[in-house]
């Protein structure tokens, strides 16, 4: 069976039911089908090391009580519709503008695609999107007295993304929980490509030394050194040998640990073992004004409470989530995409 439909059978287990089982527990069974999955998104000859299942278990048993925890606290879906922007208070701190709204919505290909190949109504996406937050000098109402050039924080968000559309919120939630568990299996194999990466830096290296050495030796006591004064290279030499040594060194203990097996095993654990460091899911409260300006929760500001989901993968990839909710007749027809596009030049 392929990977990817091994992931999904994961998935559907973790994360499509919102009742996510026991948080504790990691069945056997699953534990088997997800290292199956991850072996053939890694590497398939992992099968031929003794005892391959043994040894990844435990970590894949560690990260599915993890996924777990975190699918018990998946926010439930709101909808998202132009109209609806004035409000919802959540909506209007995501997208600057109501017509930001249908513009995501047009925009997203992977929605547009699945209206297109169903017949379905409406559907559930997952939205992502980074949140920024900035210190800026603005005038502000303090005791009652407005105030020039007050220390205040804006907070927008930006580079709005749908992914995983579904027909539902159970069969979203496991879409994403599909994309979660592959994005586990890509750090690990990220760190097997890094270290196939330093070889061939290595390789590169060794190869460039060895030229300079022969270079210097074909100097010493030769016509340019009487002809241009040189100093004598000894020096110069010996620091070469000394650097092209160690380089060897290390070029043949990391190509040997390229070339195991065992040590792909050690990478897959390295993620799976401890997934807490590797996907997380934290609530996040704010309180904006309608400005999107933070407001503190003790000011008698008119204020809006907001209760956020960021999600972090890896090492560089974090995102406000939320499940949304659009109607196909929310999304804009394809043709004003185009003549938009072709009014504004592009």
């Amino acid at each position: 069976m392929p990977f990817a439909s091994l992931f999904s059978n994961v998935a559907a287990r973790l994360f499509g039911s919102t009742a996510p089982g026991d948080i504790a527990a990691a069945e056997p069974e699953l534990v088997k089908t997800a290292i199956e999955a991850i072996v053939d998104a890694v590497d398939p000859r992992l099968r031929t090391v003794s005892g391959y299942q043994r040894s990844i278990g435990p970590g894949v048993g560690c990260t599915i009580a993890h996924l777990r925890s975190m699918a018990a606290n998946l926010p439930e879906p709101i909808m998202i519709a132009r109209g609806a922007w004035g409000s919802d208070a959540l909506l209007n701190a995501l997208f600057a503008t109501a017509n930001d709204v249908p513009a995501l919505l047009g925009a997203s290909a992977e929605l547009r695609s699945y209206f297109e190949r169903t017949s379905a109504d409406d559907a559930c996406v997952l939205l992502g999107m980074q949140k920024t937050e900035r210190s800026v000098f603005a005038p502000a109402i303090v005791d009652g007295v407005l105030r020039q050039d007050i220390a205040q924080t804006t907070v927008s968000f930006s580079k709005h993304r749908l992914v995983a559309p579904a027909a539902n919120f159970i069969d979203c939630r496991r879409e994403v929980g599909t994309l979660i568990l592959r994005r586990l299996a890509e750090l690990a194999l990220a760190r097997i490509t890094a270290l196939a990466e330093r070889v061939t830096g290595l390789e590169q290296r060794k190869g460039m030394l060895a030229a300079k050495l022969r270079m210097l030796n074909l100097r010493r006591n030769g016509l340019g050194q009487m002809a241009n004064g040189t100093a004598d290279v000894a020096g110069e030499i010996a620091a070469i040998e000394r650097e092209l040594k160690s380089t060897v060194d290390e070029y043949v203990e990391t190509k040997t640990s390229q070339a195991t097996l065992t040590t792909r095993i050690d990478h897959i654990n390295a993620i799976f073992n401890a997934p807490a460091e590797h996907v997380s899911l934290a609530h996040v409260a704010l309180r904006v004004n309608k400005m999107g300006y933070k407001v503190e929760a003790n000011t008698s500001e008119p204020a809006a409470d907001l209760s956020l989901h960021e999600l972090s993968i890896g090492n560089g990839l974090k995102a406000v989530i939320a499940f949304v909710r659009c109607r196909r007749e929310e999304l804009p027809p394809r043709e004003s995409l185009l003549t938009r596009a072709a009014r504004a030049g592009l």
